[in-house]
């Protein structure tokens, strides 16, 4: 009995694995049209200063080198699970969820600074574009650290479960994937936006 039911968990837990893979796809699409918006709208600045300007890339690039660490301690945090190494595992997923923290308010300092520099949302197309898509990303990296939060909550109480790993495995994938869609950013909206 006790073995059909872990067969089971296995099969529901390779059911939501493909599902969440489908979500990320879906999400996938949501940033492709961003990127679609702001490649066409980014030198619509109307009568005000481009947003290079106002970019400081040595900023950015701490960003990125603290998200992309982020997304590497996450891997770590997973490797832990996976050895059943609990202590550890919670190790790595705050020394990430702090990381997170930092790379989010970084990113709602750098939003503060451009909006009281007069470069807001409503300043120009390019703005707004600039504002949706980098938006977007930080809302997904705060859903991030509210999920892994929760999951590290669930574990800490229920173990390391089938269910349990087979969630705190997409959190990783997600995080993963905020990192990828990141390294677009900072090369499309920054990068680029410099030149």
């Amino acid at each position: 009995m006790e073995e059909t039911l872990e067969k089971f968990e296995i099969e529901e837990s390779d059911r939501d694995l493909y599902g969440f893979w489908v979500y990320l796809m879906s999400d996938l699409l949501t940033f492709a049209v961003l990127f679609a918006a702001f490649a066409v709208l980014h030198n619509n600045i109307a009568d005000g200063p481009s947003s290079s300007k106002f970019i400081n890339l040595n900023f950015v690039f701490i960003e990125t080198i603290i998200l992309l660490t982020s997304s590497f301690t996450a891997g770590l945090a997973t490797l832990a699970m996976n050895k059943e190494k609990k202590k550890s595992m919670f190790a790595w997923f705050g020394v990430t969820f702090l990381l997170g923290v930092t790379f989010l308010v970084m990113e709602l300092n750098e939003f503060r600074n451009l909006i009281l520099d007069g470069a807001g949302p409503s300043r120009s197309a390019s703005f707004s574009s600039f504002f949706a898509l980098v938006g977007a990303h930080g809302f997904h990296i705060f859903i991030g650290l509210l999920w892994m939060s929760v999951a590290c909550i669930i574990v800490n109480r229920q173990g390391l479960t089938i269910k349990n790993k087979s969630n705190l495995e997409r959190l990783s994938l997600f995080w993963h994937f905020l990192g990828i869609v990141w390294i677009f950013i900072f090369t499309v909206v920054y990068l680029i936006g410099v030149l």
